[in-house]
């Protein structure tokens, strides 16, 4: 199961990621999680390809129960694309899995690969080719995903945590206040 939660906006990707899996095995499944003007075009190009009945479209859930439908996947991927007035900022949907031990895949788009580390797959934003490559990689090889879902694991809790994030905040204005005079 290839999973997805997120708005479903053209610069999210989201059709590269139908193509990616259309081009896969038919026991490959996708799940799109989430709500947005390209939900229509999305089911439309779904029955062109021929894989509708492999796509499931949920509506959003609670930032509480994102944990429960994360379980739910065998991956979860971020194809966002950059555009002129856009570029993924974060991707926090990407914490998120990795904090489950689930193996994610993103695109080059903005933080992405910043927040990914060595603890998944990147691939170029765009390219369908290289994203239905990557999770044909994690499909045939279940010992990959499994050590990318523990590294994203341990990358969460060395980086991602409210208590890590405090201390780096404190360490940056404890910095600032000892550089800047009107700080002290």
């Amino acid at each position: 199961m290839v999973g997805y939660v997120g708005r479903l906006l053209e610069c999210k990707g989201v059709l590269d990621l139908l193509e990616a899996v259309a081009g896969m095995p038919p026991s490959v499944q996708l799940a799109l999680v989430g709500s947005g003007n390209r939900r229509a075009q999305i089911e439309q190009h779904a029955r062109r390809l021929g894989v509708a009945h492999r796509v499931r479209i949920s509506p959003p859930v609670r930032s509480t129960d994102v944990p429960s439908v994360l379980r739910q996947f065998d991956v979860l991927v971020l194809p966002s694309r950059t555009t002129k007035t856009w570029k993924e900022q974060f991707g926090r949907v990407i914490v998120e899995a990795m904090s489950c031990g689930l193996p994610v895949v993103g695109s080059s788009s903005g933080e992405i690969p910043h927040v990914i580390g060595d603890a998944g797959l990147v691939f170029p934003e765009g390219n369908v080719v290289a994203l239905r490559e990557a999770l044909e990689r994690l499909r045939n090889d279940r010992g990959m995903g499994r050590e990318l879902g523990i590294r994203g694991r341990e990358r969460v809790l060395a980086n991602y945590t409210h208590a890590v994030l405090a201390r780096k905040y404190y360490e940056v204005y404890q910095s600032i206040q000892s550089i800047h005079p009107l700080c002290r």
